[in-house]
């Protein structure tokens, strides 16, 4: 027999969908349910790399977590990358099957994965007593519906009851939720049972009003108000936010444990992906991390980190352009720590040869570190494990380029020279042992009298962070209806809103 589902959609994009299911899980798990994530579709540069070497949204591998279950590729059958204002590269199971435009997947690529989809749902859903189910965007996005596999389109082939959730800090949430279901067909709307109030402010007393008019108006109740709440984000789909800076900089209020801060500068490069490996660095007490896109914020950083990017040689462009280019170079001479993760690695080296992602041929690199990079049409997706600093260092790499070390000392996979390390490595910083002998390494370059916290455990925040997204539906949903809802589905004669979804 099939577990029970929810699709957790959103008035808008950014209004708490990955939270929200992220909560939503953890509350189940809690209740001894055995329940698995799962999102059709997801575009997003941050990606994660599961045990068996398929790549996947950064998002779900951490709703994995909420779960207490290992991510899979049946979790997020589809992943976009995009490279660009016009193309992205489609990853399907979990492997790259080729670049596609946007008018090119939805105008016929996107219905035809609807069957894969359906069938790693339907797996999971044999599986585990519930999944919870994320969509993408609004499912009101009307010029997208007929070719939807993500919101309105799996719930309509899978049965699935929607909660719609809307970000009240934005304002115009009424608006937005009556807005969502009357612009439905009555076959969507039928699915449609209820709203989620998120990132609240306030007093609840005076929303009530408005949640009894928006029931009135629509017969469909609101399941709860989520409170405003800083640092719950979860690994970020896209944006500049640093997901756990914000509980970090919550729940230690102790100060630096040596006399200095050391302040990181992280260059904004352009398709920037994966710059979660920054987090890790946030998490350390008396660490300032900042996003840079001028060679002016490098002056003070103790630290620059290049991270990983979808396009290396554009992101190598945009560095000249800036002037940051002269100004890492200038760095490096001076023996001040520089750290290139992945892309970041590769713009460092003395040569890129790119016939794969930007097409360009032979490309001059920053000449920083003696490394010449080759971009192999496989994409290396694996799971390493090695030694740094006499710690051991866990990681995972997602990349096309292949590295040729012609000098300087180790580093994981990559190399250092004087102060400037580089890696394919996304991760690595999470290991605790290895973060704070690095940092204990750049404090002492950078001549700041920091100390790494001893007992900072990367691992225990992010479960401190899931059972914080947990304790929020706990406390404030209706959990006694959200449970009705994953196991019985949307209830009968929910009332059709006009004017409905255009013919």
């Amino acid at each position: 027999m099939s577990g029970g589902g929810l699709l957790v959609a959103g008035t808008t994009s950014d209004a708490g969908k990955s939270v929200v299911t992220a909560g939503i899980c953890r509350w189940l798990v809690r209740q001894g349910v055995k329940v698995a994530p799962f999102k059709a579709q997801n575009m997003s540069l941050n990606s994660f790399v599961t045990r068996e070497g398929a790549e996947i949204g950064r998002a779900q591998a951490m709703q994995a977590q909420a779960c207490r279950i290992e991510p899979t590729a049946l979790m997020n059958p589809v992943l976009l990358k995009p490279g660009g204002e016009q193309s992205s590269q489609v990853v399907l199971m979990g492997k790259p099957v080729g670049e596609l435009s946007a008018r090119g997947y939805h105008g016929g690529r996107q219905q035809k994965l609807l069957g894969t989809v359906l069938d790693c749902l339907a797996e999971l859903r044999g599986t585990y007593d519930a999944v919870i189910c994320e969509g993408a965007g609004s499912p009101a996005e009307i010029n997208l519906r007929r070719t939807d596999i993500v919101n309105m389109g799996i719930a309509r082939n899978a049965g699935l009851p929607v909660l719609v959730v809307g970000d009240i800090d934005r304002g115009g949430v009424f608006a937005s939720f009556f807005g969502t279901v009357a612009l439905l067909s009555p076959e969507d709307q039928a699915l449609v049972a209820a709203f989620l109030v998120n990132k609240f402010r306030g007093d609840v007393s005076l929303l009530e009003p408005g949640l009894d008019m928006l029931h009135g108006l629509t017969g469909r109740r609101t399941y709860g108000v989520l409170p405003f709440r800083h640092g719950l984000g979860i690994d970020e789909e896209d944006g500049l936010r640093v997901s756990l800076r914000g509980t970090v900089r919550e729940s230690n209020t102790a100060p630096p444990v040596g006399e200095d801060v050391l302040r990181v500068a992280v260059c904004a490069i352009p398709l920037m992906s994966n710059f979660t490996d920054v987090d890790a660095l946030a998490a350390e007490p008396g660490v300032v991390v900042r996003f840079v896109d001028r060679p002016e914020e490098l002056a003070d950083a103790d630290l620059v980190v290049i991270p990983g990017t979808r396009g290396t040689v554009r992101a190598l462009e945009w560095l000249h352009e800036r002037g940051l280019a002269d100004a890492l170079r200038r760095r490096a001479a001076e023996q001040r720590p520089i750290l290139g993760v992945c892309g970041g690695f590769q713009v460092l080296g003395e040569h890129i040869e790119d016939d794969v992602e930007s097409r360009r041929g032979q490309v001059d690199g920053l000449g920083i570190l003696p490394v010449r990079v080759r971009f192999a049409r496989e994409k290396t997706l694996t799971r390493p494990v090695g030694e740094a600093l006499g710690e051991r260092v866990e990681g995972y790499e997602i990349h096309h380029g292949v590295a040729s070390l012609s000098g300087g000392e180790t580093f994981l996979d990559g190399c250092r020279v004087g102060q400037t390390w580089g890696t394919h490595w996304h991760g690595s910083l999470e290991s605790d042992g290895f973060r704070r002998a690095f940092l204990r390494e750049v404090a002492a370059a950078a001549g700041r009298r920091f100390v790494p916290a001893g007992d900072t455990s990367f691992a225990a925040l992010r479960e401190e962070q899931l059972d914080r997204l947990g304790d929020l539906i706990e406390q404030h949903a209706d959990t006694d209806a959200l449970w009705r809802l994953i196991e019985s589905g949307a209830p009968q004669g929910l009332p059709f809103i006009p004017p409905g979804a255009p013919a």
